[in-house]
């Protein structure tokens, strides 16, 4: 076979990957699943799949001397085909990972490894298609009981601060509808908005208007699951945490 139908052989082994990952309520795509998915095809069929890094790019996030950074690859990945090593096929891609210290580089390889993988053999996941899952097994989402309560217990306690009783109403009702359980509500808050965070709970008393504008259009957007994935890709790179960072980006090119 040549290069291209060993991908689509590749391709015909994973149509689909359900969010098996699970923790805080939440399910998701891990690289570890994604790269397992199609590994042993890969290995079978004799593909390569080879990562370069074209150039890089960091920025502080807010200020000068913002503690957290993004760190931003160009990079090629270049399948060859170890049967016939002049058979390749080069794929421009884009990385970036956000890290408080020198773990950048890995969490951007990774991010985009994972999401090579996911796109370049069309691989459907829940999110970009939470219809089908549901449909092949039959099954129905369930309601989210243990937000509810805590949304009744909230609203009749808490003390507001800036915001209404009313307000924070609203802002568990839009969590609880877009599908983010009581513990993934928390964790992402922290992540997005740490300063409003105290003893694993939202001071809704530190939070002002902005912020909290902020976070409902997080929760109504989806865009709470790009970073619970990104919650989950940090704790992947906890491999990093032993690499001379330094000797890996000298031989990636970085």
């Amino acid at each position: 076979m040549n290069i291209y139908q060993k991908l689509i052989e590749v391709r015909k082994t994973v149509p689909y990957l359900q969010k098996e990952s699970k923790g805080y309520q939440y399910n998701y795509c891990g690289s570890s699943q994604v790269l397992s998915a199609v590994r042993a095809k890969m290995d079978e069929l004799g593909l390569l799949l080879v990562p370069r890094v074209l150039s890089h790019t960091l920025h502080p996030k807010g200020e000068a001397d913002a503690k957290e950074h993004l760190t931003e690859l160009e990079m090629e990945f270049t399948w060859v085909n170890a049967e016939k090593p002049e058979e390749t096929i080069v794929c421009p891609w884009y990385g970036q990972g956000l890290d408080t210290g020198e773990k950048g580089v890995g969490k951007a390889l990774t991010y985009a490894e994972k999401y090579f993988m996911l796109k370049f053999f069309n691989i459907a996941t829940d999110k970009d298609d939470p219809d089908s899952f549901q449909e092949k097994s039959g099954g129905k989402p369930e309601t989210n009981k243990s937000i509810e309560k805590a949304e009744k217990i909230r609203s009749s306690s808490i003390q507001t601060g800036n915001l209404t009783p009313k307000q924070i109403r609203r802002f568990y009702a839009i969590a609880r509808n877009s599908g983010a359980g009581d513990e993934v509500t928390k964790l992402v808050v922290a992540k997005v908005a740490p300063q409003v965070m105290r003893d694993g709970k939202i001071n809704w008393e530190a939070v002002d208007r902005n912020t909290y504008d902020r976070l409902c259009t997080l929760f109504e957007s989806g865009g709470w699951q790009s970073e619970m994935e990104r919650i989950e890709d940090e704790q992947n790179n906890d491999m990093y945490d032993d690499l001379d960072m330094d000797k890996l980006n000298e031989f990636l090119g970085v």
